[in-house]
C-alpha cells in the first residue's frame, strides 16, 4: 500500500515579500489592509531597510513599490481596461515581469526605464482610463497584499526589461489610441458636424455606373481592408467587409458573398467557412445604419463604415486615413505583431565610458557638422578592429561587429572615417584599413595578408545593389563572403585554390565593416534574400538624424590619451598567443572576458524577450524578423564585450551595466530596423517601383498643390519602358491611390496625359 505525503505550500507572507522586495534594490511603503493608498505622510521620501520591515509589517497589511528613480527607475505599465491587456503584447516591448490579481490577470508590465515620466491615458469620450505609465511620485500595490474586492495581487518574482524611455513612451500612446480607435474608430481632434447624403444618392449613382465598373472598385476597395485574423478582431473586421460590399457599393448578397469567398477568404487565418461567411453577409444586408445604402458609389473614398460596426477603425485603417505613401505592402503584413515605432535612439544609449567616449568626443569636436550617432558609431567600429583577435566572452563571440550609420548627403558621414583612419595611423596600425573590395575573394586576399581589418565604406548601398542585381560571380560572392566571416571570427576559414600556391587556413579573421549611406538607398538596396538569409540580421543599423549645426572644422592629431590607449591595444598579447605575431594567420588565443553573475543574469533575462519576438514572429513565418530577432542576443553580447574593454583596458569584466546598455541599445534598434523595414522595403521591383511614383506624385503636390503632373515628366524621371508605366499607372489606379484625365490645351494642340495623388481633397471633388 502506497502512501502519498501531503506537502502543504506556505504563500510568502506580506513581510517576507516586502523583505524580496527590498533585496531587489526597491523601495516598498506599508498601506493599510484591504487599501491601495498609503496613510504615511511623506512616503515618498520613505527608505526602508530589511531591519525595519518587521515594524510595519507585522501585522496584516498591503505593500506597495516605490516607483521610478527611487527604485533604480522600476516604472510600472498600468492596464486599466480589457482592451489594454488583450492588446498589450502587440504593443509592449517584451518583459517578464507581469503581474495582476484574478480578474485582471497581466494588467500590470514592468520595466526599468531611466527618466521616464507618468503618463495617463484616457478615453476620449467618457474619459475612463485606458492605460498608465506610472513613474517617479507614484506607488504601486503588489502581492501579496488583497484588493478591496477581497481578490489576491500577485507577487512579482520576474525580471523587468530594461527599455529606453522614449521607446516605452511611444509604445505605450500607441496601444492607448489602438483602444480608442478599437472602441470608437479614429476620432478626429475637433469633431464637426457632417451632413449625410440622401438616401437616393448612392441608388441613383450606382444606375451612372456600369455593373463591373462598381465591382472593379468594391474589389479595389476591399483589397485595402485588413484580413481577418483570429484573436484579432477577426469577426468584427470580417462583418466590416461584408457592410462594405452588401451596403456600401449596394452588391447583390450572393455576389458579396463570392466576392468574399474568391478575393478576401484566402487572406483570412484561419480562413472561414462558406456557412459563416453566408452568414456575416446576411446579417450586414439586414441590419439598419447610419449612413446610406450605396454611401461608397457616391463618396466611396472618405465616407466612414457605420459607426455601429465592432471595431469601425478596421475601414479607417484602409482608406484615406492614412497617406497614399505608406499604402504599399510592408513586412509587417503576414499577420506578425505590430511594433510601434520606437524613434531614433536617445542620446543616454549614444554613451560608453573609457575609450569610445574618447574617441567619440574628439571627433564631435573637431567635425564641421557634429553628429553623435556618426561619432558614436565610428569609436564602437574602431574599437572592434583593435581588439580583434585579442578578446572574446565565454560563449566565444568576438568582436567583429558590422555597424551602419545612415544618414542624409551632407550630414558628415567622412569625418568620423578619417579619425579613425589617423588613429590607426598614429598606433602603427594602419595595416588595418582595407581599401574597397571588388568581389569576395579581394575581401579574402586582404584577411590573407593581415588578419584584422577595417572595411569603411561610403554609400555601402551599392555594394548591396551589387550583390542583389548584377550578374557577375564577383559581386554575388561578396553576399556569401559577409555572412561567412561574421560566423568565422571565433574559428577558422580555409582559403581558396590558388595556382601555384598550397591552401592554408586564416585563424579567426576578424572583419569590422563601418558602412554609411543614405536612408532610402540602404532601404531601396535590399532584397529578400539579403533579409531571409541573416545579412541585414547581422548588421547593427543607427540611424544618424539631422545635420549638426556647421563650426569651423579642426582637423587635428588626435589626443596622446586615445593614440595611448590604441597603441596599448596593438602592442598586447594575450597569454595563450604565445609567439604569434599580430599580422600572422596562425592559432592565437584570446583573452577570455568573464560575465559577472549579475551581468550574466542581466544577458538571460534579454535572451528571453528575444526569444519570445522570434516566437511571435515564427507564428506568421516572417522569415526576416525571426532572422532579425535570432541575432538580437548575439549582436548585445559583442556590444557588451566592447563596452567592457572601452571601461577596462586590456582587462575587461563584463559588469551588468554593459549589458544593461547593450540590450537596450540592440532592442531599440532592432525594432526601429523592423519598424523602418515595415514603411520602406518591397519585396519585388515592380513594388518599389509603384512606390516611387507614389513618392514623385507626393512631392509633386507639396510644391504644386492639386496642379496635375504631365505624365511625361514621371516618364523623364524614371526611365523605365512605357509598358512598366503603364502597368504601374493601372495597379495605382486600381488600388485608388491615383487619378488620371487628358487636359486640352487652351489652343491648337494635342491633349496632354496628366496624373495626380488622391488625397482627401481631390477625393472630395
Amino acid at each position: 500500500m502506497s502512501h502519498v505525503r501531503k506537502v502543504e505550500v506556505v504563500a510568502p507572507s506580506v513581510l517576507d515579500a516586502a523583505r524580496d522586495y527590498v533585496r531587489r534594490g526597491w523601495r516598498v511603503v506599508p498601506i493599510p489592509f484591504k487599501q491601495k493608498r498609503p496613510v504615511i505622510k511623506e512616503w515618498k521620501q520613505l527608505c526602508l531597510t530589511e531591519d525595519d520591515l518587521p515594524e510595519y509589517f507585522d501585522q496584516p497589511a498591503n505593500v506597495g513599490i516605490i516607483l521610478g528613480e527611487p527604485s533604480h527607475w522600476l516604472v510600472d505599465v498600468d492596464l486599466d481596461c480589457p482592451e489594454a491587456i488583450e492588446l498589450a503584447r502587440q504593443y509592449l516591448p517584451f518583459t517578464p515581469a507581469r503581474s495582476g490579481r484574478p480578474g485582471a490577470l497581466n494588467s500590470h508590465w514592468w520595466y526599468y526605464a531611466s527618466g521616464t515620466g507618468t503618463k495617463k491615458h484616457t478615453d476620449p469620450v467618457d474619459n475612463t482610463m485606458i492605460v498608465e505609465l506610472r513613474a517617479t511620485g507614484l506607488q504601486t500595490v503588489v502581492g501579496p497584499s488583497v484588493h478591496p474586492d477581497g481578490s489576491q495581487y500577485e507577487i512579482l518574482t520576474g525580471e523587468p526589461a530594461i527599455v529606453p524611455a522614449p521607446m516605452l513612451t511611444a509604445c505605450v500612446a500607441a496601444l492607448a489610441k489602438a483602444v480608442s480607435e478599437l472602441r470608437h474608430g479614429s476620432l478626429p481632434e475637433k469633431p464637426t458636424a457632417r451632413s449625410l447624403p440622401s438616401t437616393t444618392t448612392g441608388t441613383a449613382h450606382r444606375r451612372e455606373c456600369a455593373p463591373h465598373d462598381i465591382e472593379r472598385r468594391a474589389l479595389a476597395y476591399l483589397d485595402r481592408l485588413p484580413p481577418a485574423i483570429s484573436g484579432q478582431g477577426g469577426h468584427a473586421a470580417t462583418y466590416a467587409a461584408a457592410t462594405v460590399l452588401v451596403h456600401g457599393f449596394e452588391l447583390d448578397p450572393e455576389q458579396a458573398l463570392g466576392i468574399l469567398l474568391d478575393h478576401y477568404n484566402p487572406r483570412c487565418d484561419p480562413p472561414w467557412s462558406g456557412k459563416e461567411l453566408r452568414h456575416k453577409v446576411e446579417d450586414a444586408a439586414k441590419k439598419s445604419h447610419n449612413q446610406p445604402r450605396g454611401w461608397l458609389l457616391h463618396h466611396e473614398r472618405d465616407q466612414p463604415i457605420d459607426p455601429g460596426v465592432d471595431i469601425s477603425t478596421l475601414v479607417g485603417k484602409a482608406i484615406d486615413t492614412v497617406t497614399p505613401a505608406s499604402r504599399a505592402p510592408t513586412i509587417s503584413d503576414t499577420g506578425s505583431p505590430r511594433i510601434c515605432d520606437p524613434g531614433p535612439l536617445p542620446d543616454e544609449l549614444l554613451d560608453i565610458p573609457g575609450f569610445v567616449g574618447d574617441v567619440m568626443r574628439f571627433t564631435l569636436d573637431t567635425a564641421p557638422y557634429p553628429n553623435r550617432p556618426l561619432a558614436f558609431v565610428g569609436a564602437i567600429a574602431l574599437l572592434g578592429t583593435l581588439t580583434g583577435r585579442k578578446v572574446r566572452e565565454p560563449g566565444n563571440i568576438r568582436t567583429n561587429v558590422q555597424i551602419l550609420a545612415l544618414a542624409s548627403s551632407g550630414v558628415g558621414k567622412d569625418w568620423p572615417r578619417k579619425v579613425n583612419a589617423s588613429v590607426l595611423l598614429h598606433a602603427e596600425e594602419s595595416r588595418k584599413i582595407a581599401g574597397k573590395s571588388a568581389s569576395g575573394e579581394g575581401i579574402e586576399d586582404r584577411l590573407i595578408g593581415h588578419p584584422v581589418i577595417l572595411k569603411q565604406d561610403d554609400e555601402i548601398d551599392t555594394l548591396f545593389e551589387n550583390m542583389r542585381d548584377n550578374k557577375e560571380a564577383r559581386y554575388r560572392n561578396q553576399f556569401g563572403m559577409l555572412l561567412e566571416l561574421y560566423g568565422e571570427a571565433g574559428g577558422w576559414r580555409a582559403i581558396r585554390d590558388r595556382a601555384g600556391e598550397k591552401p592554408g587556413l586564416i585563424y579567426q579573421p576578424h572583419l569590422v565593416l563601418f558602412g554609411t549611406t543614405t536612408p532610402g538607398e540602404f532601404y531601396g538596396s535590399l532584397s529578400g534574400k539579403m533579409l531571409n538569409k541573416g545579412l541585414l540580421a547581422r548588421l547593427i543599423t543607427v540611424e544618424a538624424g539631422e545635420r549638426g549645426k556647421r563650426k569651423r572644422p579642426d582637423w587635428r592629431d588626435p589626443p596622446e590619451s586615445i593614440v595611448s590607449a590604441a597603441k596599448e591595444w596593438s602592442k598586447f598579447r594575450p597569454p595563450g598567443w604565445g609567439n604569434v605575431s599580430d599580422e600572422s594567420c596562425g592559432q592565437a588565443v584570446p583573452l577570455v572576458a568573464p560575465f559577472t553573475d549579475e551581468s550574466q543574469t542581466a544577458l538571460e533575462a534579454f535572451a528571453d524577450r528575444c526569444d519570445d519576438a522570434y516566437r511571435e514572429a515564427a507564428k506568421s513565418a516572417n522569415e526576416p524578423v525571426m532572422a532579425i530577432w535570432a541575432r538580437a542576443v548575439e549582436k548585445a553580447t559583442q556590444l557588451a564585450l566592447i563596452y567592457a574593454c572601452s571601461v577596462h583596458g586590456t582587462s575587461p569584466i563584463i559588469e551588468r551595466p554593459a549589458v544593461a546598455w547593450a540590450s537596450a541599445f540592440i532592442e531599440h534598434t532592432v525594432r526601429r530596423t523592423i519598424f523602418m523595414l515595415g514603411q520602406r522595403f518591397h519585396e519585388s521591383e515592380f513594388e518599389q517601383k509603384c512606390q516611387l511614383v507614389l513618392e514623385t506624385l507626393t512631392a509633386w503636390q507639396q510644391e504644386h498643390g492639386d496642379e496635375w503632373m504631365p505624365s511625361r515628366d514621371i516618364a523623364r524621371k524614371h526611365r523605365w519602358p512605357q509598358k512598366e508605366h503603364d502597368a504601374i499607372r493601372e495597379t495605382l489606379l486600381v488600388q485608388e491611390r491615383i487619378e488620371t484625365a487628358y487636359l486640352k490645351p487652351e489652343g491648337a494642340g494635342r491633349p496632354k496625359f496628366v496624373c495626380r495623388i488622391l488625397s482627401e481633397k481631390t477625393a472630395d471633388r
